[in-house]
């Protein structure tokens, strides 16, 4: 396995989870449907090779902290919880400090 940093984003419902993973340059692909159960998201931690280098993140709701102290325990590099709001800013606030931080052409 790769020492890149990989991405998994995660929709989480009551009684089901949609994944997708970025890896590598560009490639991102869904992972697919799963049930929302313990079990099942060891199962798709453990398919993806472990929470080495894995970086997660959901919205934040009711449904999300049961999931963020499992996540931890699986050993991702990190289980974000963030509302659509604060990713959205998160997102604007990231690209700002990029082009700052720029070197001027």
């Amino acid at each position: 396995m790769s020492n890149c940093t990989r991405y998994l984003g995660l929709d989480v419902h009551a009684e089901s989870i949609t994944a997708a993973i970025a890896e590598g340059r560009g490639r991102i692909r869904s992972i697919g449907k799963f049930p929302n159960r313990p079990e099942a998201v060891r199962k798709l931690i453990e398919k993806l090779g472990g929470g080495r280098n894995l970086r997660v993140c959901y919205e934040a709701g009711p449904t999300g902290y049961a999931l963020y102290w499992q996540l931890t325990k699986l050993g991702t590099a990190e289980a974000a919880r963030k509302g659509e709001s604060s990713l959205r800013r998160y997102a604007v606030s990231t690209r700002s400090a990029e082009s700052e931080a720029a070197p001027d052409a």
